[in-house]
């Protein structure tokens, strides 16, 4: 570079009109290749350079698909929306199945670079069986009906039973504290008749729930995982990050067991399922809530950008996926009655008990105050001087009883002098600086809350680390390609942090919650916080 920072602070309209034509010419020289290298670096991608693909924004190659999801969303300070700046991206070819028919190998053709095939196991590819060759684990269980279908009278246990019908079940069971570790268990279920003493013959057969036009995985017993297995395979898909192929690696090489990738993807879509009914209890603890905590990020369900949106409470923890401004109002509703810590975003300007986050202004205030720019240095410069006292004061209030203390009463006057600072720099001709003084005027009552309720929070850092694991997951997978895989990646995100938040073991809960639901009964309720519930449910230390 020609120019450095040292430089470039130097530089304004001022210094550019004193110079002579030479002058200007050998400037504008230095600063036409200074900008080219500039624009070279911005214009480098994993398809043009050594860049890795990771590095890449969620965001980039997004393909609109029909209405824009987030057409009428923005924050505050003008900032633009990931899925405005994938309009400019190239548009990509539509995934749709090859026209190879069904039954034939697909062609030499279809499998060149452009190819429409969807990803996955083609129509008419060869499959493979069940290679499940386990020792049975003890006696078959026997499902027999305790009562007759009939006349309703208990079923005694000296009749005979006959077999009509049966399954291997392989699944994992948890040691205990004097012998951890887990155990492969492969066990062999029976169905059939009883017969009562009325005549009556009374059959079982495996459970199964009722099917769901929005879901295209069954919950049953007939299935060869078993609870506790889906649950682990759960765990290692969500909490581990591990592919479908790195966790059928796994299983095979420590477990010695062998699953399919698609068997490994409906498990997980299964438990997913089965945890569905658990966001409606949710949901009512997060409207309940008396402080909320609100952020989202960008996801990708294949070509179509939405948004992964969090709600977090002190015994709760909800995301979902979808429609930034669709999911609040769904989860919010119309009225919200408790605090709401959020960023500048438009959506939540309607709730009137509203909290700012001043991390974020902070961050903006330390850009602008190592801006190459002077109005922005000196507008940064006096914002991050007014957060860092009045920062001191809301810290020192807290070590006072609640309801004692009012700091924007006491410290009025550095506020109002703030307010007319704002208001001078709102019409800056530079860009960032007059964003943020708007901001500022835009959400007044909303950053300053804090001041007369200090024990509240200054910032949103709870809601944005419950976000970093599943940013690091969206980067690995690249997000998800179906609206039931992104459905599936909420429930199971708000079951296994609200879980973790209550000090309970998600995976146990999982699987409890499966095997009810795979007989058809009720979910049960979310562990609760009282020492009965952690028993139940013990989150290994």
């Amino acid at each position: 570079m020609n120019l450095s920072d040292h430089d470039l602070r130097q530089l304004d309209e001022n210094y550019l009109r004193r110079l002579s034509h030479i002058q200007l010419l050998e400037l504008s020289i230095k600063l036409l290749v200074d900008h080219k290298v500039l624009r070279d670096r911005v214009n480098q991608t994993p398809e043009n350079s050594s860049i890795p693909s990771g590095s890449q924004p969620p965001w980039a190659g997004g393909v609109k698909k029909g209405e824009d999801p987030n057409a009428d969303e923005g924050d505050a300070d003008g900032f633009v929306p990931p899925e405005e700046a994938g309009k400019a991206n190239k548009k990509q070819e539509d995934d749709v199945g090859d026209e190879d028919k069904v039954g034939q190998p697909p062609s030499p053709e279809s499998q060149t670079k452009g190819s429409k095939r969807k990803p996955g196991k083609q129509h008419g590819a060869p499959g493979c069986g069940r290679k499940v060759d386990l020792p049975v684990n003890g006696p078959a269980v026997l499902h027999r009906a305790s009562h007759c279908a009939g006349c309703g009278l208990e079923l005694s246990l000296e009749a005979e039973f006959t077999a009509r019908t049966g399954m291997y079940v392989v699944d994992v069971e948890m040691g205990s504290r004097d012998m951890p570790g887990l155990k492969l268990t492969h066990t062999k279920h029976l169905y059939g008749d009883v017969e009562c003493v009325c005549g009556h013959i009374t059959q079982t057969k495996p459970g199964r729930c009722e099917d769901e036009p929005t879901w295209s995985v069954a919950l049953t017993e007939w299935h060869l995982v078993g609870p506790m297995l889906a649950a682990l395979i759960v765990c290692l898909a969500m909490r581990m990050r591990m592919s479908r192929p790195r966790i059928q690696e796994f299983l095979n090489d420590w477990l010695g067991l062998w699953l399919g990738k698609g068997t490994i993807d409906k498990c997980i879509h299964e438990v997913g399922r089965a945890a569905e009914p658990i966001e409606e209890q949710m949901v009512e603890d997060v409207r309940r809530a008396e402080l909320l905590h609100a952020d989202e990020t960008s996801w990708k369900e294949k070509a179509v950008l939405f948004w992964l949106c969090v709600f977090s409470t002190t015994t709760v923890t909800l995301f979902v996926i979808g429609k930034r401004r669709a999911q609040i109002d769904r989860v919010l509703g119309k009225i919200f009655p408790g605090w709401l810590m959020s960023d500048g975003l438009k959506a939540y300007r309607k709730f009137l008990k509203r909290l700012r986050c001043w991390g974020h202004l902070d961050r903006k205030a330390k850009g602008l105050a190592e801006s190459l720019d002077a109005v922005a240095r000196e507008f940064g410069k006096q914002v991050l001087e007014v957060l860092k006292i009045l920062m001191d004061e809301v810290y020192e209030a807290r070590k006072k009883p609640p309801g004692t203390v009012d700091i924007r009463q006491t410290h009025s006057s550095i506020v109002d002098a703030f307010m007319e600072t704002c208001r001078q720099y709102s019409d800056s001709s530079h860009e960032k600086t007059r964003a943020l003084a708007k901001e500022f005027l835009y959400d007044w009552e909303a950053i300053w809350a804090v001041l007369s309720n200090p024990h509240l929070p200054l910032t949103n850092n709870e809601a944005e680390q419950l976000l970093r694991h599943w940013v690091i997951c969206r980067r690995i997978s690249y997000g998800t390609r179906t609206p039931q895989g992104s459905r599936v990646v909420a429930l199971l995100a708000s079951v296994i942090e609200t879980c973790r938040k209550r000090n309970a073991s998600p995976w146990l809960f999982l699987a409890d919650v499966l095997a009810k639901r795979r007989i058809g009964e009720k979910v049960p309720l979310l562990p609760a916080m009282d020492a009965a519930k952690r028993e139940a449910f013990p989150l290994p230390s």
